[in-house]
């Protein structure tokens, strides 16, 4: 199980807690943003390799508490700590592919040392969110194609305004449909099964930075 002191090192827990007044460049914290449509799931989808390796070490990290709500009652304050949190977590990191960092195309887990790629943005972000009190089954680890064609993961959190996006690309928290990738499949709700979002072909590995 991931120490909070790994997170503490990063300097992000008091960030997650502590709100304050601090946004993401284009977004204003106070404002509750507009309603987002659901991204709706079509059936199971297999894992990629890489978070089948992390529930193997990290088994916590995938197990779902079906008494967890399953979406976020958004206020001003909650959106404020997404959004703090994406900013905080984007902008304190470094980014780095795993083939650099560990010599292997695709590794999930916690940015302990300060360096990752997008998996690993996320997941820190999750465990921050889950630490202020957010619902960990509200907050889904997500695969899509970006921009380039290439696998890339995300962190869906889903509220009662609809599905938004955590990523490391942007410190902007965008509606799903809204953010230009394909979306290929996410952890479920219900169990450690993932479903499909109904995309194309699940990449292989989701290795940029």
């Amino acid at each position: 199980m991931i120490k909070t002191k790994t997170i503490l090192r990063l300097g992000l827990l008091a960030a997650a807690l502590g709100a304050g007044g601090e946004a993401a460049a284009a977004q204003t914290l106070a404002a509750l943003p507009d309603p987002a449509l659901e991204a709706r799931s079509a059936g199971e989808a297999r894992p990629v390799l890489a978070w089948t390796k992390l529930c193997e070490r990290l088994p916590d990290e995938c197990e779902v508490d079906t008494t967890e709500p399953a979406t976020i009652a958004l206020t001003a304050k909650t959106w404020q700590a997404i959004v703090s949190v994406n900013r905080r977590v984007n902008t304190t990191l470094k980014p780095l592919t795993d083939q650099d960092h560990w010599g292997v195309p695709d590794i999930w887990d916690f940015a302990s040392d300060g360096a990752g790629d997008c998996e690993d943005y996320q997941l820190i972000k999750r465990k921050l969110l889950a630490s202020a009190g957010l619902p960990r089954r509200a907050m889904r680890m997500t695969v899509v194609i970006d921009e380039k064609r290439e696998g890339h993961a995300v962190l869906m959190v889903r509220t009662d305004r609809g599905d938004f996006i955590l990523d490391n690309k942007t410190n902007a928290v965008l509606p799903w449909h809204d953010t230009g990738y394909i979306y290929v499949k996410r952890e479920g709700q219900g169990g450690p099964a993932w479903v499909s979002l109904g995309g194309v072909t699940s990449p292989v590995a989701t290795a940029n930075r």
